[in-house]
């Protein structure tokens, strides 16, 4: 199944997130049915990902978003573990430091994207400055409501320099939410992760999906596409995300990049400093 077909969200539509089911798993029954085949993907990536690296003329730029506890940081370990650290680089947004309220929306987030040949992960994002700032009325109605503009304006600059730009809303339940939290409280190594936030914006949910659901409808396109993934199965998620990466990396058709150098001449060089090292011996 191709899941960027699947799950991809199309900007002539209104999403409702409603009509998504946030435990499906498509066309799979169980965690042990997908664990070769996210292993295939990873692989996957880990290849292309070499041949991003060593070509440098291209980036990919990944974005997560979700409410709280629907996974973010499990994509991150269990997904872009496959790739090479070297070229591999995680940015988490939080609240805007003083010196970045002090810019433009989008400063912090332009300073972040990924170098030639790098692959970059936003935990959160610029996206924050159409959902959270909506939902507690942060900022005024006319301010936000001209930041869908601004952000696809923004992405389609990143993608003329070279990046390609995927973005994934990680979809759960309020009642699998739930669920995490408690097993949060119920692991003391998990205690880290507890706020006050995770329970007091629970009674904005309704709000964060009207705000999802307009966000993402109107910066869904052809060159920064936005895929809502069912999230309640971890194991499903994991897949659906790491095959949409790897099949849109083969995509960019990379390819080692051509060899400046006379190979037969630094093989004479390396066969003469072996035979220096052995006393010139044959």
């Amino acid at each position: 199944m191709d899941y960027r077909k699947q799950f991809l969200v199309d900007p002539t539509k209104q999403l409702l997130l409603g009509d998504i089911d946030p435990s499906s798993t498509a066309d799979l029954a169980s965690k042990s049915a997908a664990a070769d085949l996210t292993d295939q993907y990873r692989a996957q990536m880990e290849a292309e990902q070499f041949l991003l690296y060593a070509d440098g003329r291209q980036s990919l730029l990944v974005v997560l978003q979700a409410l709280d506890a629907a996974g973010k940081d499990g994509v991150i370990r269990h997904v872009f573990s496959a790739m090479n650290p070297q070229g591999t680089r995680v940015h988490g947004f939080k609240q805007p430091t003083p010196i970045e309220a002090a810019h433009d929306f989008l400063w912090r987030a332009h300073k972040q994207v990924p170098a030639d040949g790098e692959v970059v992960i936003f935990n959160r994002s610029h996206y924050e400055d159409v959902l959270v700032v909506r939902v507690h009325n942060l900022v005024p109605e006319e301010i936000w409501s001209q930041r869908y503009d601004k952000i696809n304006e923004f992405e389609r600059l990143l993608t003329e320099n070279g990046t390609q730009i995927l973005k994934f809303f990680l979809h759960i339940s309020p009642e699998e939410q739930l669920e995490r939290f408690k097993k949060r409280l119920d692991d003391p190594q998990r205690h880290w992760k507890i706020s006050d936030s995770d329970y007091s914006e629970r009674k904005f949910w309704p709000q964060y999906i009207e705000a999802y659901q307009d966000a993402l409808t109107k910066t869904s396109t052809t060159h920064a596409p936005w895929y809502v993934i069912p999230a309640n199965s971890k194991w499903f998620r994991n897949l659906a995300i790491s095959q949409i990466i790897a099949d849109t990396l083969k995509d960019m058709k990379l390819e080692l990049p051509p060899t400046h150098v006379n190979i037969e001449e630094i093989k004479a060089h390396y066969h003469a400093a072996v035979k220096a090292a052995n006393g010139n011996k044959p």
